[in-house]
């Protein structure tokens, strides 16, 4: 495995890790993002913890080469990414059997939601699973379009702002795919249905329906401009920059029909949208101190929609019911409303209808993903940001509270939770001081003494009917409650409250309206009227008169909510995303200084990165780690049976790692530095892959010898009962490439680079006169090449001996070969409308079975073969004369192995010995496979043949080559950057005083001739911490030339640093302050108190010198901890082990290197 940091050699930016930063100040950790950012590296990690910026634009590191690259990969062995959070988190669960989630935290247009989805899309990408399981995928993913479109709105912090908060649990089976899965919504932005702050809009949803419907449904829904409704009409603009709404409504609607939504549900999930729309248009006006609604005809339609009677609509809108009691007798009394009421009820209705619809679409992707299978699963929280807006009312209280909770979490799971577990378990530990914002967390849940939301129900349950006064009487119960509280201001207009994140101003008026949350029974008995069965499912409440409780409050159900999530991410092992915002204009490569150092305060970096350094990286209880590096050990592997603490001794020893590198408490162990985490990792690889050898070597021996039986079988079935054998030709091994193409480049270019030799050997081949020239014969998948060699005889290379194609045999025009049936070498080729080639090769058998399966793949028909001791083969025209025919004819004589050739005129007579019989087959017992060397076959018997009486041949009788294979042509001279090294010396060769003496030239010289020694032959000491330079993804850049690092050849891709920084846009409001960073306040008091001392109050400890050695010969890194240098390179040397392995520097890169190639300075 060559890792990301080693073979991606492109542009360093600051440092991914900030746990290595050289100081720790939010300036340097500020510094430190703004040139990632710059240079398109958005994501930075402190450990565990991912750091994510938002570019505000499409980053090209999000496709399937990023999901291969990071699934199943090591923390350290790839830049961080949320990729590698998501792929921990799934393979933790895996592994550990645990419930998992991840934090998304950050204010409003972080990118919060973008997170979210990634993480979804990587799950389900690497999850497996057959039809049911991609149904699940499906809907987890499309869930995302449509909780999107009736929940986020365009905010003027955020384009596309979730309103509402989410929990997306993942539920997987026991093989990792994913079963189903659940989703809990949180607190629906329902003032957003009626109001708007200026330059912002309602939910998308009103704007796909308005823009993106068809022709018949506008029709039918009475659907108009967007300009038409009141409800659109506060923001004040009704377009967003990159977003298509009617492109968007068609994602909707794909994702409605992936939920299981027949089309009359989607039909009459839009009426009631568009009712809501055409709700708002219904305008009141005075008459007698009573309101009366301004012009009938707006009734009509949302009667029609709602499928109501428009007169129950009006009279529900203009009046409300009460019921009251004297004693035993009860009464009902219809009141007529003013117009401050009528608006109100209008929009309670309004409000009511669309959050019961929302509630019904969760419900929807709740049921799509439903299943009965109880397994492990993964959590991704994602929800609303903080949120600082020019008026901050009862909603952003409730959001704001809810990230305090979040941030609560962080700081009990991140630091409280683990300095308190190391006071649990006796780890020797320095406290690291942290402010904690549980104090605005009790100023605002509390009940003894009571919070703000204790207050607010109080308030809200004396409440009758809807009064100015009563906001009033809020402010000042508020002030009383919380007099003297240093997060807590009083102000002319509400109450300001100093957040972790900063101070927020609240504006007083609706907080008791809004926190009150109750639809009126004459609105629910309205719904519940509806002829539309689906608009009445939405209102199954159950009306009573009687009911004696308290309604539930706003506020209330948020709290309820935020610490029954709370409760339950502690149920998980946590994984953190912190999102920063750079900037307010939402344009990519605009870097606001103050906003980011602000969100980096509150959001605790610092104190983040001080408790990872001073602190331990990694902690296991004694039994998970035990299970996961056993296999280190013979002592531990497979299982270990002593004391489990004990068995993590003998780990640490047998890795060398030393003491202070880690610490054993009650049940964990905890290692300090993640560089002794990686090698742990390291060792554990290489001994799986040790393993993995192992067995593939066992499994490549059995399977090669079983492809060899099956190899000489079909040889033998070729010829079986049709031609003698070689007595030591049949059991032999077949080998394919005789003449080495791999290493004759030239024999490969005149072939064709892409073609695959799949035979190749040296032969004779004769011509009319009987005459033997050799040839290489090469055999590919569609053609059969015979080279030689021809002198050059003009230009610069006169003289010179060069490789030339003699003839080419395309597979289709061969008409069939033919042999004896004797023993001998001798094969015909027979050409379908050229000459033929009569050859004499000794791998004849294997030749003719490699040459039938290529008829049989490319032609598709077996090679026919002819048998017969008279052959014939026709010969190429030479001169003026014809071609003609030669005849070959096969005496059997008593002459052994070796043929015996006689020529006369047009016929040669070839004598030759018997041989095996013709139907013997392979013994398998006799096939031997030779490891590390080609079982080429040895033709010389090992005892003397029979004394047969040798016959006088005649003088013209010549003797065919003996039964070996022919030489090979010498190879030409290779150049000198090209010759063939000598074999290393086992050890490096001292040098002698005479040769030190040698000038400094004359040294040169005779070093370049020498060969380097071999490296230590101990194995390299595996407990050194490697501390590798920072791995990044590639910048995105439109000069997307990649430049080549002149060291090692790998392309270095620039950072987009040319492009021109773009203007700001201006924010749509005058008063445009509430956009600036807000103040830290009392919260950001804390946190600057909290001063570290520096170096624990010790000393500094004086600087080592540097000890340098100086490199004698090039060195290649043989594995993934060691340093590749050329000579004359200056190594900085860090640490000497005994064994020959020393650790040092070279530039940016650390690794180990061998002793005796280097010299000290």
């Amino acid at each position: 495995m060559v890792y990301h940091w080693q073979s991606h050699n492109v542009k360093l930016s600051g440092v991914d890790d900030m746990v290595l930063l050289p100081k720790i100040t939010e300036d340097s950790i500020v510094e430190n993002l703004k040139k990632r950012y710059m240079d398109d590296y958005i994501f930075t990690c402190i450990g565990p913890v991912l750091v994510s910026v938002n570019p505000f634009k499409q980053m090209p590191y999000f496709g399937e080469k990023e999901v291969e690259m990071y699934q199943g990969a090591a923390p350290y062995e790839n830049p961080p990414h949320i990729y590698a959070l998501a792929d921990e988190m799934y393979r933790n669960m895996l592994i550990d059997n645990e419930n998992q989630c991840v934090i998304i935290s950050g204010e409003s247009g972080a990118g919060k939601t973008v997170a979210a989805k990634y993480i979804m899309s990587y799950i389900a990408r690497v999850s497996g699973g057959g039809q049911r399981v991609q149904h699940i995928k499906d809907v987890i993913l499309e869930s995302n379009p449509l909780l999107e479109a009736f929940g986020n709105a365009k905010t003027v912090r955020n384009n596309n702002s979730s309103r509402f908060g989410k929990y997306v649990e993942i539920l997987f089976g026991n093989g990792g795919q994913p079963e189903g899965g659940r989703i809990s919504n949180f607190l629906l932005e329902k003032s957003r249905v009626t109001t708007q702050n200026a330059g912002e809009r309602n939910f998308h949803i009103f704007y796909q329906l308005c823009t993106g419907a068809s022709n018949n449904m506008k029709r039918d829904f009475g659907l108009e401009s967007l300009d038409y409704y009141t409800y659109l009409s506060y923001g004040g603009n009704h377009k967003v920059d990159g977003t298509n709404d009617a492109h968007d409504f068609q994602e909707t609607l794909k994702a409605m029909s992936v939920m299981g939504m027949a089309e009359n549900l989607q039909t009459d999930v839009f009426r009631v949208v568009a009712g809501v729309l055409h709700l708002g248009n219904i305008m009141f006006e005075e008459r007698g101190n009573y309101a009366q609604v301004s012009d009938n005809r707006y009734l009509d339609f949302p009667a029609y929609l709602f499928q109501v009677d428009q007169g129950h609509l009006n009279n529900k809108l203009i009046s409300r019911r009460f019921d009251s009691k004297w004693g035993s007798q009860s009464d009902t009394i219809d009141v007529t409303l003013n117009v401050e009421q009528a608006v109100y009820t209008r929009n309670a209705l309004a409000k009511g209808v669309y959050a019961r619809l929302f509630d019904f679409l969760v419900k929807c992707v709740n049921s799509a993903m439903e299943t009965t299978v109880t397994g492990q699963s993964i959590g991704i929280l994602d929800i609303y940001g903080f949120e600082i807006f020019e008026r901050n009312g009862f909603e952003q209280f409730c959001i704001n509270f809810v990230n305090e909770k979040l941030q609560q979490i962080f700081i009990e799971l991140t630091l409280k939770a683990e300095q308190e577990e190391y006071m649990s378990e006796n780890i020797q530990w320095t406290p690291i001081d942290y402010f904690n914002n549980k104090v605005v967390c009790d100023l605002i849940e509390s009940k003894r003494p009571p919070g703000l939301f204790s207050v607010m129900d109080d308030v809200c349950a004396t409440m009758h009917a809807v009064s100015e006064g009563v906001d009033q009487d809020l402010q000042k119960k508020l002030t009383n409650a919380s007099a003297g509280h240093q997060h807590y201001q009083s102000c002319k207009e509400g109450f300001i409250i100093h957040h972790y994140a900063g101070i927020v101003s609240y504006s007083i008026e609706g907080f008791c309206d809004r926190n009150r949350d109750v639809l009126f029974p004459d609105l629910i008995e309205l719904m519940q009227s509806s002829k539309n069965e689906f608009l009445r499912s939405l209102f199954p409440d159950q009306i009573s008169t009687s009911a004696k409780s308290r309604p539930t409050t706003a506020g209330s159900k948020i709290r309820a909510q935020a610490n029954a999530l709370v409760d339950e991410l502690k149920k998980c092992t946590p994984h953190y995303i912190r999102c920063i915002k750079p900037n307010e204009t939402k344009r990519p490569r605009d870097w606001e200084e103050l906003r980011v150092k602000h969100q980096v305060e509150y959001l605790g970096l610092k104190e983040n990165i001080r408790v990872r350094r001073a602190g331990f990286a990694y902690r296991r209880p004694f039994r998970k780690f035990l299970n996961r590096y056993a296999i280190l050990t013979k002592e531990t592997w497979p299982h270990w049976k002593g004391d489990e603490k004990q068995g993590v001794e003998v780990i640490m020893k047998s890795v060398n790692m030393e003491r202070n590198q880690y610490q054993l408490g009650i049940s964990k162990v905890f290692i300090k530095a993640p560089e002794s985490l990686f090698m742990l990792e390291e060792l554990r690889e290489r001994r799986y892959n040790q393993y993995a050898r192992v067995i593939q070597k066992a499994f490549k021996k059995y399977f090669a010898r079983r492809q060899n039986e099956k190899q000489k079988n079909e040889a033998a079935e070729l010829v079986f009962g049709k031609k003698e054998r070689r007595r030591y030709s049949l059991n032999r091994n077949f080998v394919g490439d005789y003449i080495g193409l791999d290493l004759r480049p030239s024999l490969q270019n005149l072939v064709g680079r892409r073609e695959k030799a799949a035979f190749a050997e040296v032969v004779k081949k004769y011509d009319r006169r009987f005459k033997p020239v050799r040839r290489d014969l090469v055999l590919t998948s569609h053609s059969l090449f015979l080279i030689g060699r021809e002198q050059v005889k003009k230009g610069p290379n006169k003289g010179k001996y060069v490789e030339i194609i003699k003839r080419k045999l395309n597979l289709e025009n061969i008409s069939h070969v033919s042999l004896s049936t004797f023993q001998d070498d001798f094969i015909i080729i027979h050409m379908k409308e050229e000459y033929d080639s009569f050859l004499e090769m000794v791998f004849k058998t294997e030749f003719l079975t490699t040459l039938n399966k290529k008829f049989q793949a490319h032609l598709a028909r077996n090679l026919h073969i002819k048998f017969s001791n008279l052959l014939e083969f026709k010969v190429k025209k030479e001169g003026w004369g014809g071609g003609g025919v030669r005849q070959v004819k096969f005496v059997s004589a008593a002459v052994g192995d070796m043929a015996v050739l006689k020529p006369s005129g047009k016929t040669l007579t070839v004598l030759i010995g018997h041989g095996l019989p013709s139907n013997t087959k392979p013994d398998v017992r006799h096939s031997v496979m030779v490891q590390g060397q080609r079982n080429l076959p040895s033709r010389m018997p090992t005892k003397p043949p029979p004394n047969y009486p040798a016959p006088a041949l005649p003088a013209s009788a010549t003797p065919a080559t003996r039964r070996q294979a022919p030489a090979r042509p010498p190879a030409p001279t290779p150049a000198p950057s090209q010759a063939a090294t000598p074999i290393r010396a086992p050890f490096p060769l001292p040098v002698s005083a005479a040769a030190q003496k040698v000038p400094q030239n004359a040294q040169q010289t005779r070093r370049a001739q020498i060969r380097p020694p071999p490296p230590p032959s101990e194995p390299a000491p595996p407990d050194q911490p490697i501390v590798r330079p920072g791995s990044r993804l590639q910048a995105v850049s439109k000069t997307a030339a990649a430049k080549t690092n002149q060291a090692g050849g790998v392309r270095v891709f620039p950072g987009a640093g040319q492009l021109k920084q773009e203007m700001k846009s201006p924010v749509p409001n005058e008063n445009a302050s509430f956009m600036r960073t807000p103040e830290a306040g009392v919260a950001g008091q804390k946190r600057a108190s909290v001063k570290p001392v520096p170096g624990g109050g010790k000393p500094k400890p004086p600087a080592k010198p540097k000890k340098q050695v100086k490199a004698m010969y090039d060195y290649s890194a043989q594995d993934l901890d060691e340093l590749s240098f050329q000579e004359g390179d200056i190594i900085e040397v860090i640490k000497e082990f005994d064994g020959g392995w020393w650790l040092g520097r070279l530039g940016e890169l650390q690794g180990l290197f061998p002793a005796n190639y280097v010299e000290k300075m």
